[in-house]
């Protein structure tokens, strides 16, 4: 078994974990700090004892830190950890070539906005349902008490639900559910390791009366409907389907498409034509609209039929496609005044491959991944592209996550 060690924090590892000597990659430390830690497998350790702070360090707002895997940073101060965000930005646009990117400063989301959640499911030994994240770093359940990143409304949820799933024969021992707030309040998705029994659609039609919850759905059906389910994007009312992926914060959500808005070509024409690509629910497109023709991409069915009874035959087309076995093409690229794509966390490397051969002079990315932008920006690095803008989105606060929003141009 392996000893403690004395060692120095010398980085913030992109995962989130002070960087010591070896590598070792210490939890819950700071830059600076001395420690005295315990190695593990994969060059990872059990912090025992911070004995030199940092004076960045602060208290941890929530009782959940440290077991709970939804937050890695609520140890570090808000300035420090903002300015860390942003680094995570310029070195990835550095790695793909691009050393004197104009990086703006972090937005960085308030606290208890986050309007998206996806807990974790337990039966417990006494029939009970835990609710909550899962620890970091491993798969057991924490089960949430308080949340300082959830909205309000979301954390509020938790007690009624846990009772309501109790007596749900359809969670056997483990399940998900997934929370979109919305306009019209809460929309519930659950999965559960069983089927659900007439008695359980009838205690969750209850469920549903009780909380005002307009729409609970099991998988891909819908278990129980009160009412319309609805999002307003950029003034267009949506129906998303359950589940529907959301930007995680209103406020990371207006940031994003300030950004991406501020980066289109100053001079267009009112019919210019615009693509979206992996365009979701019109999170991009709606507001796009109001600048140009849009054509909006996307793979999943549920979210381009959302989009198109949206968008009523307006300046905003959607198209089903999936972009990644069947990418836009050159020739296909060719009428548009500017491309957007806000692709998945693994970037979105054969379309990036045809934009680069296309003629497209105007490219606007939105990353969930450095470390997949630092890959694509690479690619159009390689084609001539530099960087005109790009800003730094921290939505998932407290966390190691980060988006952005990149204007390439050529």
């Amino acid at each position: 078994m392996a000893e403690a060690v004395e060692t120095k924090i010398e980085a913030m590892g992109a995962g989130g974990d002070g960087i010591a000597p070896g590598p070792l990659f210490i939890p819950w430390t700071l830059p600076g700090e001395r420690v005295r830690a315990t190695p593990g497998a994969k060059g990872r350790a059990r912090l025992e004892e911070v004995l030199a702070p940092s004076p960045e360090r602060v208290a941890p707002p929530c009782v959940h830190f440290g077991p709970c895997g939804g937050c890695a940073l609520q140890h570090w101060s808000l300035d420090a950890y903002a300015e860390w965000k942003r680094s995570r930005l310029v070195e990835a646009l550095s790695r793909a070539g691009f050393p004197d990117a104009p990086v703006a400063p972090a937005f960085v989301t308030p606290r208890n906005s986050r309007r998206r959640v996806d807990w974790g499911l337990e039966r417990q030994a006494d029939g009970s349902v835990a609710i909550g994240f899962h620890e970091r770093h491993g798969t057991a359940l924490v089960p949430m008490q308080e949340c300082h990143i959830l909205r309000p409304e979301l954390v509020a949820l938790l007690g009624p639900l846990a009772a309501a799933l109790r007596g749900l024969e359809g969670l056997r021992r483990l399940g998900t559910a997934v929370v979109n707030w919305l306009d019209t309040g809460a929309d519930l998705r659950l999965d559960t390791d069983g089927p659900l029994t007439e008695g359980d659609r009838r205690r969750l039609a209850a469920f549903a009366a009780e909380q005002g919850i307009p729409r609970i759905a099991w998988r891909n059906e819908v278990a129980a409907q009160r009412g319309a389910v609805a999002v307003t994007l950029a003034g267009v009312s949506v129906a998303p389907p359950s589940g529907a992926f959301l930007q995680a914060t209103p406020e990371g959500e207006a940031t994003i498409i300030a950004a991406v808005l501020a980066a289109l070509p100053s001079k267009m024409p009112p019919r210019a034509r615009l693509a979206d690509l992996y365009a979701g629910i019109g999170t991009l497109s709606f507001p796009l609209g109001s600048r140009g023709v849009v054509d909006a991409f996307e793979s999943d069915t549920p979210a381009v039929e959302a989009l198109k009874r949206a968008a009523g035959g307006g300046r905003v087309r959607a198209q089903r496609r999936d972009l990644v076995r069947q990418p836009l093409l050159p020739l296909e690229l060719k009428p548009y005044a500017a491309v957007v794509l806000d692709p998945p966390f693994n970037g979105a490397v054969d379309q990036v491959a045809q934009i680069a051969r296309s003629a497209v002079r105007r490219v606007i990315y939105v990353s969930c991944n450095p470390a997949a932008l630092s890959r694509d920006g690479a690619a159009l690095r390689a084609a001539g592209f530099e960087v005109e803008s790009a800003v730094p989105v921290d939505q998932f606060l407290w966390s190691p996550h980060l988006e952005s929003v990149v204007a390439f141009t050529r």
